[in-house]
């Protein structure tokens, strides 16, 4: 195996199933002088881009005080801590850009159960039982 998929595959922590119109908690260490805290960034992930590989990023976007603020996330970066998956909103893009342009109720989007939309759907197929032979 190439060393530096051997590399990935030891060091790569796991990360939840990210995807467009999650609203996400992300924790962040940050470092001021000599002390080390958390700090939470809760919003709406508007685009996974360039993977889930050691490159891909994720971009969440809240409105702090009537102004939007989006901040970029590598999904493997050392500062964070933590993600928590918070709800699901029914979309049917892949990227939600269009949301900076919207306001209050028109930026509102429809939730869905979380394990509705995280649990992934199984194909049964159906029982079929043997059916006894009649001897008359």
């Amino acid at each position: 195996m190439d060393k530096i998929k051997l590399f990935d595959k030891k060091n790569l922590k796991d990360m939840p199933e990210l995807k467009a119109g999650m609203k996400a908690r992300v924790w962040q260490k940050i470092k001021e002088a000599d002390k080390e805290r958390l700090q939470a960034f809760e919003g709406l992930i508007i685009a996974v881009k360039h993977g889930r590989g050691k490159t891909g990023t994720f971009t969440v976007r809240k409105i702090s005080s009537g102004v939007g603020v989006e901040k970029v996330f590598p999904l493997y970066a050392p500062t964070i801590e933590k993600i928590e998956i918070l709800s699901q909103a029914k979309v049917r893009r892949a990227k939600l850009y269009y949301l900076r342009g919207r306001i209050g109720k028109r930026a509102k989007m429809k939730h869905v159960e979380l394990a509705e939309a995280i649990a992934p759907v199984e194909m049964i197929a159906p029982v079929v039982e043997p059916v006894e032979e009649i001897v008359e």
